[in-house]
């Protein structure tokens, strides 16, 4: 709690908090909202509508990379808390499903300008460090602590009012995250070293970073890990374990519980062990608990099945947010501080992604081949997943790293106390990919002509 000392900071995570509050409320009532309008069929149109948001994500991101540098990172976030305040006010009024399709496609491409232009002013807020994992854990927080309160909020809110009612809500958390963003002076953003990067930069710089590579294949073991719990669990509860539907809270509350004590204990285990250590031992254990998961659901249901699912489900989410939570530390290092941006949008692309692979595979194998099944494939996958990345990602990473520039000519800035060394000049800093640098060094020459 010690970085809720800094002004900026602590208005920035209050609007995060505000917003994911009005979030919150716009789930419940979202799905409201589409039973009157679906009626039976509500199921298909909310499943529609997270697909929907996923392709928002997807597809939206790489360009918020792009035009980051070109407008003001403040007016980029309070614009988008306008639009998802805007698009909140209609929800009530829509008549149709189509019209509910269309709106949720306006708020979430808001959101994905949103969400990862907050995360790139991080970093430039909180440069230390210790305080930069800090925030990263409090941010974690705040999304379970919003999954686990925000139902409870809504419930209370609807003893009293209508459900489309919440909506009003959702918009004046909306305002108020943007109010309070306006209030804060955000730092200097420090100028591009050459042309602004293009909306393929993000997945280039992915591509081209080992310990990006690795990240992605740890979303995807998340992914594989998440789905089971947010698209089966109804299904385990109520088909298999024959459990009433308040038991469905239980079993999500138990992976956010998880989640939570992970946030916890992550910023002390980071800065004793490293964000390699700690990623990559949190995603192998998924594959386990997978494996695990398929055996108890292949067994006949009993009440020591059900606590013993429900202690995998938290230690799901214990390993999921110790993944998902120092992975801005990685991107910080990863990138140099003007293309944050683009590398925290193309992260918030390519995870979504992940989560759109996995989403539908969840929920037609569960209703096709049954839970143990597919607990297997999603194991299996989170598996490879992990593989993957520890294969990506270098066991030792120095800090500098020494290499040979060939296309620059002599007395460019970027070449001071460059050497000459054969058809080029060698020098080492820490290596990101950027404007000057378009490949990694191999290990073994540590040298790029670039």
């Amino acid at each position: 709690m010690s970085v809720l000392s800094d002004r900026v900071y602590r208005r920035l995570f209050v609007a995060q908090v505000v917003a994911l509050t009005g979030t919150g409320l716009a789930t419940v009532a979202l799905g409201l909202l589409a039973y009157d309008l679906a009626g039976g069929d509500a199921s298909a149109v909310l499943g529609t509508a997270l697909a929907i948001k996923m392709v928002a994500y997807v597809g939206v991101g790489p360009l918020v990379g792009a035009v980051a540098h070109r407008v003001s990172r403040r007016g980029l976030m309070v614009g988008a808390d306008l639009v998802r305040a805007g698009t909140a006010v209609a929800l009530p009024f829509v008549a149709e499903v189509w019209q509910v399709y269309a709106l949720i496609l306006l708020l979430q491409a808001a959101s994905a300008a949103f969400t990862p232009t907050f995360q790139a002013t991080i970093p430039g807020v909180l440069p230390d460090e210790r305080d930069y994992t800090r925030a990263l854990s409090l941010s974690r927080l705040a999304y379970d602590l919003e999954s686990l309160l925000s139902p409870a909020l809504a419930a209370a809110l609807l003893s009293v009012v209508p459900y489309r009612w919440l909506f009003a809500g959702t918009t004046v958390g909306f305002l108020g995250s943007a109010a309070l963003v306006l209030t804060v002076a955000l730092p200097r953003r420090p100028a591009p070293g050459g042309p602004p990067p293009r909306a393929s930069f993000g997945v280039r710089l992915f591509r081209a970073t080992p310990r990006l590579r690795a990240l992605l294949a740890l979303d995807l073991a998340v992914a594989a890990a998440g789905a089971i719990v947010f698209v089966d669990s109804v299904v385990l509860v109520r088909d298999h374990f024959h459990r009433p539907a308040a038991a469905l809270t239980l079993a999500l509350g138990a992976y956010g519980a998880g989640s939570l004590l992970a946030a916890l204990l992550l910023p002390r285990l980071l800065g004793r062990t490293g964000d390699r250590t700690v990623m990559l031992g949190a995603a192998a254990a998924l594959p386990a608990l997978l494996g695990a998961v398929a055996v108890l659901t292949a067994q006949a249901p009993s009440t020591g099945a059900w606590w013993a699912v429900l202690t995998a489900w938290a230690l799901l989410g214990a390993g999921c947010s110790a993944v998902l939570t120092p992975a801005g530390r990685v991107l910080r290092r990863s990138a140099a501080e003007a293309d944050l941006p683009a590398a925290f949008a193309a992260q918030f692309s390519l995870s979504h992604g992940c989560w759109l692979l996995t989403y539908p595979l969840a929920g037609w194998l569960a209703a096709t081949a049954g839970l143990p099944v597919t607990a297997t494939v999603l194991g299996a996958l989170a598996l490879v997943s992990v593989a993957a990345a520890a294969r990506a990602w270098p066991r030792h990473e120095p800090e500098l790293l020494d290499h040979v520039h060939t296309g620059l000519p002599p007395g460019h800035p970027h070449l001071t106390g460059a050497l000459p060394s054969g058809a080029g000049l060698r020098h080492g800093h820490p290596y990101v990919i950027d404007c000057y640098h378009h490949r990694w060094p191999s290990p073994a020459a540590a040298s790029t002509a670039d």
